[in-house]
């Protein structure tokens, strides 16, 4: 069926602090891409754009940083359906939808920061991060956001040149640099400049939790959702600083200054860090590329260093999902049919004598789930969610709230919620994701899930009528809703089970290196 397309040489045209910007209409979304919201020197603090005459069309969207490597499609696609885009160092862009242009009609605002840690993803990279439906189905501003990655956006240069004072931070100096474009403009795309919440998963939940220790973000966003994403690390300087890392890269490259590196093409630099770098991780060595570094422009770790006096008045909604990164294993199709005995072998293989301990738990913190799902159970982010949510509740004055997403997708008779499977829900967006279609489920699940973003976005609530009565988080209570095809509130429900995971199972991730 044809949609309706509305692109006049003035319609639908927005004023910005800077210029005026043409998007187009489709089906009553107001779309607009490619939006450069600041420009940046390699390693250095990222600076407002230039005025400009005229009307500039942003139709398309703008480039996206390079990535040290480029994954290729493979089987995971469909999982997590990609897509790929034209790559450049200068990639301070953001896209917008709406479903209004009207000044006065003052949405909440969502500012979207994408996966792929600090060193790879963009905001278009996954297929279900488009905005349309959100803005259309739940009438919220959605904001999608470009910045600066590895080490184009965190690399430690500083001792070489004043200009290069906060090099290590400034792929999140670039997401303030985009909140203060969504405070100055945003009003003219129907959005409420006192009404934006941050949200990401996966690094955009690490990137989420770094803003709101960030005193330069202050009063740029009023709530956060970090979903996936939350390891608690030690992220400040290790001893003997960046020096290592930079005398070999100067050394690879061949470079005589940093200012002469600084000039060189990226594929070259990139080349040179990926020969370089893997011996000085080994060493200990600070090696950069991997998110920011606790120092006067970035608090650090808020479970290590304690969270920013702002930042305890921030409500923030923070969840996971139950397999995460063991979930991409492949689905077990004897899930349905297994036996009681061969499950219980299957568990007894990780946990030895504490099996039955381990299986008594699972049961209890969930109940109906296949034991499949206790092999796969989460053990990278889930443990530090919980000291996350702790930490909040004794030294935070505002409302965190808990979730956990754990619903079977319908592959290979049923599969776990692995990493970025509840992205599509919160987006509105199942429908652009095979793999999330399960008629008679789908869509009443998607409605609860989204509408607890969107209702947090635009209340610091995510209380909706479809879903049971969801208190804050409290000390000593990590009230968790869990969303599957029952939603249900559940108090500490898997803290002993984690906690047993954890004493068991290999963590996936390991130590986060800088």
């Amino acid at each position: 069926m044809a949609k309706q397309f509305i692109c006049r040489p003035d319609y639908p045209v927005v004023q910005t602090k800077h210029g005026k910007l043409r998007g187009y209409v489709e089906d009553g979304t107001f779309k607009f891409f490619g939006i450069k919201y600041a420009d940046a020197k390699r390693w250095q603090m990222p600076v407002e754009v230039a005025d400009w005459d005229g009307i500039k069309d942003v139709f398309g969207y703008g480039y996206v940083s390079p990535m040290l490597r480029q994954d290729t499609p493979g089987s995971g696609e469909l999982k997590v359906p990609h897509r790929y885009w034209p790559m450049d160092e200068n990639c301070q862009y953001l896209n917008v939808w709406t479903s209004s242009i009207d000044p006065s009609a003052k949405k909440a605002v969502m500012v979207w920061y994408h996966g792929g840690g600090y060193s790879a993803g963009s905001s278009i990279e996954q297929v279900c991060y488009d905005g349309t439906s959100l803005a259309a189905n739940d009438d919220v501003v959605v904001v999608t956001v470009n910045h600066r990655l590895n080490i184009l956006g965190y690399f430690d240069v500083s001792e070489y040149g004043e200009e290069f004072y906060n090099s290590a931070n400034v792929g999140n100096a670039d997401m303030v640099a985009s909140l203060q474009w969504v405070h100055d403009n945003i009003q003219n795309f129907g959005g409420d400049p006192e009404n934006v919440t941050i949200f990401g998963q996966s690094g955009g939940g690490m990137k989420v939790i770094s803003l709101m220790q960030t005193p330069a973000a202050d009063g740029l966003f009023q709530h956060g959702i970090a979903m996936s994403g939350y390891i608690v690390q030690d992220d400040a300087m290790p001893e003997g600083g960046s020096k290592a890392i930079v005398e070999a890269m100067l050394a690879e490259t061949g470079a005589a200054t940093v200012q002469e590196m600084a000039e060189m093409p990226y594929s070259v630099l990139a080349d040179a860090y990926n020969k370089v770098a893997p011996d000085l991780r080994k060493a200990g060595k600070y090696i950069g590329g991997n998110g920011p570094i606790k120092g006067d422009w970035y608090c650090g770790d808020p479970v290590t260093y304690g969270w920013r006096d702002h930042a305890k008045g921030i409500e923030m909604l923070i969840g996971s999902v139950i397999d995460e990164f063991k979930g991409f294993m492949p689905g077990r199709p004897d899930r349905l049919t297994m036996s009681e005995e061969t499950a219980h072998e299957m568990v007894a293989a990780e946990y030895g004598d504490k099996a039955d301990k381990a299986i008594e738990l699972f049961k209890a913190a969930y109940p109906g789930k296949n034991l499949c799902d206790l092999m796969a159970i989460d053990t990278v982010f889930r443990p530090s969610k919980i000291k996350l949510i702790e930490s909040r509740s004794k030294e935070c004055s505002a409302a965190t709230y808990s979730y956990l997403f754990a619903f079977d997708f319908p592959l290979d008779c049923g599969a776990g919620a692995w990493h970025c499977s509840d992205i599509p829900f919160a987006f509105h967006n199942a429908a652009l994701v095979p793999i999330c279609n399960q008629p008679g489920v789908t869509d009443a699940l998607e409605h609860r899930y989204s509408a607890a973003y969107t209702n947090f976005a635009k209340y610091g609530n995510p209380a909706d009528p479809s879903l049971p009565c969801w208190p804050a988080c409290e000390v000593g209570k990590e009230n968790t809703m869990v969303f599957d095809v029952e939603c249900a509130v559940r108090t500490n429900h898997d803290h002993e089970l984690i906690a047993l995971a954890v004493e068991n199972a290999a963590n996936f991730m390991g130590k986060i290196e800088h």
